[in-house]
Order: C-alpha cells, then sequence, then structure tokens
C-alpha cells in the first residue's frame, strides 16, 4: 500500500509528549470511536505536528502499536531492524550462551513480535493480531541475519488452533528443532522443549539473575520454589551449595529438573527434585520448623491486567511471607516478579510488607531485572517487568 493511501488518524494532542518521547502504544479509548478498519492495515498518525506509522489492532486495547516517525516500515526496515538486535547480542555470545532473546518487541523497536534463538533454531512469537502482516517478512530477515540458521518455528498463541502432531510449533522455514534440543547458558547445559516447554522453552530472562545466585550459593543449602527445570537449582550447584531443593507443580519439569543435573555432571544425593505445589509445601515446611540458607521464588505471573494487581500483591504478600519464615536467621531471599504491572518501587514495599508480617527483617543487597537481550526503552516503562531482589533476612532488634 502506497504511503498517500494509508488511512489517517488524529490522535488527542495530549498525547504528543509521550508520542515524541518514543512510547510505542495507543489505546483504543484515544482514537476516534468511529475507525473501523482491519488489524494489520498500516495507519498514518498525526497528534499536532508530530507524525508516525503504525499497525492497527482491531481487537486489542492497544489499537495502535507504532513502528516509525520517519516512514511505513518495509521488508528492507524490518531486516535492518532483525539485523540491528542480532549485532546488539554479540556480547551473549562470547559467554558460552545459545540460547537468548534475539528480538525482543518494543525493545528493539518491533512492538508485539519476540524471537528468540535456540542453537540454530529461531523461535517466533506474537502478542498481536496486527503484526501478522509482517511474519514473511520477519522470517527472511532472520535468514539473512543469523548465520547457519537451520529453522524458523512459530509458537503458537493461547488462543490459537491446536491441531497438528507438533503441538504448540509451526514450522515457518527450514527444519523442526529436535525434540531433545539441549542449549548452553554461561557454559551449562540446560535442555529446552521447544515443543512443550513453557514460554518459547526456558525462562531466557533470568539469565543473569540465575548466575548471580551461582555466586552467593557455596556451602549453603538452597530451597528453589516454582523450579521449572531447575535452571536456579542448577546454578547453586554448580556454584557450590551444600544441598539444593526444586520444587515445582509440574512433574514433568521436575524430571526434567533431574536431566539437566545429570547432563552437567552434578547429580547427587544432595540435590532433590519434587513435584509438589508451592505454597502447600512452604507451609509444611514452616510447620516441621524446617530452614535453607537460600529460599528462591520465581513464581508465574499473578495478574494479567491492571484490574488485578491488588489480588496478585496479596498474593505475593503471603508466598514471600511464607518463604521469608523458611530462611534461617542470616540467611537469603532471592524473590522475583514477572507481572508488568506491579513497578519495581511496589514490589519493593511488597516484600517490605511480606517481612513485617513475619517480624523480620529484609535488607536488599541486590536488585536487578531482565538481561541485556531485553533492553527496556527509556520512554517505555511497561518494558521494565521482570524484578529481582536478592536480601539478607535478619530478626528485629
Amino acid at each position: 500500500m502506497a504511503a498517500r493511501s494509508m488511512p489517517t488518524i488524529n490522535l488527542p494532542t495530549q498525547l504528543k509528549a509521550h508520542l515524541q518521547a518514543g512510547h510505542p502504544w495507543v489505546y483504543r479509548d484515544h482514537v476516534p470511536p468511529s475507525t473501523r478498519l482491519a488489524s494489520g492495515t498500516w495507519v498514518r498518525l498525526h497528534c499536532g505536528n508530530w507524525q508516525g506509522f503504525g499497525l492497527w489492532d482491531a481487537r486489542s486495547p492497544i489499537a495502535l502499536r507504532i513502528f516509525s516517525s520517519r516512514m511505513q516500515p518495509d521488508a528492507n526496515w524490518i531486516k535492518t531492524m532483525v539485523q540491528q538486535a542480532w549485532q546488539a547480542r554479540e556480547p551473549l555470545r562470547q559467554t558460552a550462551t545459545t540460547a537468548y532473546r534475539l528480538l525482543f518487541g518494543e525493545g528493539d523497536g518491533m512492538p508485539g513480535i519476540t524471537i528468540d534463538l535456540y542453537n540454530q533454531y529461531a523461535v517466533i512469537a506474537t502478542y498481536a493480531d496486527c503484526v501478522e502482516v509482517l511474519i514473511a517478512d520477519v522470517v527472511k530477515a532472520l535468514q539473512a541475519s543469523v548465520p547457519q540458521l537451520r529453522g524458523v518455528v512459530r509458537r503458537r498463541r493461547d488462543d490459537s488452533e491446536n491441531d497438528d502432531e507438533t503441538g504448540k510449533i509451526e514450522l515457518l522455514w527450514g527444519e523442526l528443532p529436535p525434540a531433545n534440543l539441549v542449549v548452553q547458558e554461561h557454559g551449562l547445559k540446560l535442555i529446552a522443549n521447544l515443543f512443550e516447554g513453557q514460554k518459547t522453552g526456558l525462562f531466557l530472562d533470568h539469565r543473569e539473575n540465575r548466575h548471580t545466585i551461582e555466586q552467593w550459593s557455596k556451602g549453603k543449602t538452597v530451597l528453589n520454589c516454582f523450579s521449572y527445570t531447575g535452571a536456579f537449582s542448577l546454578y547453586a550447584a554448580r556454584g557450590g551449595a551444600s544441598a539444593t531443593t526444586s520444587v515445582d507443580i509440574a512433574p514433568a519439569a521436575a524430571r526434567d529438573a533431574e536431566q539437566n543435573f545429570v547432563l552437567n555432571d552434578l547429580m547427587g544425593e544432595q540435590h532433590t527434585f519434587l513435584a509438589r505445589d508451592c505454597f502447600d509445601f512452604l507451609h509444611r515446611t514452616i510447620q516441621r520448623g524446617e530452614t535453607y540458607d537460600l529460599v528462591i521464588l520465581d513464581p508465574p505471573s499473578f495478574a494479567r491486567s491492571k484490574k488485578n494487581i491488588h489480588a496478585a500483591t496479596r498474593a505475593y504478600v503471603k508466598l514471600n511471607a511464607l518463604a521469608i519464615q523458611c530462611v534461617a536467621t542470616g540467611g537469603l531471599l532471592a524473590s522475583a516478579s514477572c507481572t508488568s504491572q506491579l513497578s519495581p518501587a511496589n514490589f519493593r514495599l511488597m516484600l517490605g510488607e511480606a517481612a513485617a508480617q513475619t517480624d523480620q527483617q529484609l535488607r536488599i543487597i541486590h536488585e536487578a531485572g531482565q538481561a541485556l537481550d531485553h533492553p527496556v526503552p527509556a520512554h517505555f516503562n511497561e518494558g521494565r517487568y521482570l524484578k529481582f531482589v536478592l536480601a539478607r533476612v535478619d530478626e528485629r532488634m
């Protein structure tokens, strides 16, 4: 479609500063209610003397995702963005790491699309109907940008049809990844189930936080709750933990966690893998009067929207209060949240409330977010979704 024939939408002038700073979203209540377009339609946007180009989404609360203030993106523009993202990850490729996020949606200037790389296989995931029109060009850009690429697959969204033998995976180019794919992360081997695993296979955003845990684990007993395939436990074991206990409600996750220890020659009787409900396990640990030197919490998101944030915060307080009671005095709590609606400041306040409920004191000694392959534009606070805090647990004096 030629730029001159694109639909034009005039936006409220109060959004101008927001848009000039580069924020990539326009919500539906800021566009004329009479707008009727098909998802994936390129739109020219005006707000005062600001101009931009975005994709219209007919279903999402985010009506417009803005890609450029200079031109309507085309195949060459998409290729340039993918190549820039590839180059920005070069430091990771020097750390014995073969699994990372190659493109992080809004953080890399491509709203609504993520691409994760597992060895020579790229996994695309989309989070908006409107970006479907870009997928073919994204696949071509990957072929041109990633050396020795063997396959590009797509992970289906939760609301998609799922009617073939490959489960959640759709082949877009090349070959399917092997079912037993093993990747490296800081030299550790990890099973990556791209067909049925959570997210696109692994939780890549915690890579550097796992590395941090390794440095604090020597000689410690470690409890890892919501352990998934045991990556935090694996780093703790390599760091010299005297014992690790990995707890996840999914039996398959517990089995994969044990297999990861075997792959890295770290298996031993001091490492335990349990398929249990984490809330129940923490309750029972308190009842038994048992404690650990380091307790790790990495729960799933407790809120999908702002309307759920109050209930989510209550759940985080409850979970962290339970965990604090399982930490030996002077021990460590590593707590995380991937709930984007919970800001870093409010996450710290939540931790303070959990500590107060248990009459303990938390002293934060390390705080982080997601790693360099999940960049956050300065103008896009929503992109800073991951919180990770390491704190010492002390009695109140």
